[in-house]
């Protein structure tokens, strides 16, 4: 028996993608890993409880937000712009490692990590709350609270929680322009 393919265009990392003939019901986890040999988006749960498996959309303002691949299809992000954990640090035309980003330079500093399983979508979690206290700073005084509302989604099994959450807020505290007051 042959599943029913739809064509699938997107851009995955600044890079066009497709299109590409793939499975309707194909969720957008298994695209990334059977398709793209993009694996830094991980199976958890596989019920979009944990967010190892997140991944950032750009929306059409320039904002990016969290998405779950384990629990949307890959049709969903057809024309979409999408950033994997493999496209948060920059790299040379050769595909070398040029930098970390500043999310990912603070969880080392930190050592914000154990196993590193579930870090893919701590990162993409704390970029996406750099994003969007760049486009509006909060008070000083909201900031552990905003922290604990951003990554608390995010499960952890090693218990790395205190040390992700004190490298996002030393990032913002440090970050000219996230805070205000």
């Amino acid at each position: 028996m042959t599943l029913p393919t739809k064509p699938l265009a997107l851009t995955v990392n600044g890079q066009p993608v497709g299109p590409l003939d793939v499975p309707e019901g194909l969720m957008m986890q298994d695209f990334l890993h059977e398709y793209l040999n993009l694996t830094g988006a991980r199976m958890g749960c596989g019920q979009g409880i944990c967010h190892a498996c997140t991944i950032m959309v750009e929306e059409a303002d320039g904002a990016v937000r969290e998405m779950r691949t384990c629990i949307t299809g890959a049709h969903w992000f057809a024309g979409k712009k999408v950033v994997t954990i493999e496209g948060h640090a920059q790299h040379d035309a050769q595909g070398g490692l040029v930098a970390l980003s500043s999310v990912q330079q603070a969880f080392i500093e930190h050592f914000a990590f154990q196993c590193g399983y579930c870090t893919p979508g701590f990162v993409t979690g704390a970029t996406v709350l750099i994003d969007q206290l760049k486009r509006a700073p909060i008070p000083r005084a909201e900031l552990e609270k905003t922290v604990t509302e951003a990554l608390d989604k995010h499960i952890c099994r090693c218990t790395g929680y205190v040390r992700y959450h004190t490298a996002v807020r030393d990032l913002i505290l440090n970050t000219p322009g996230l805070l205000r007051g």
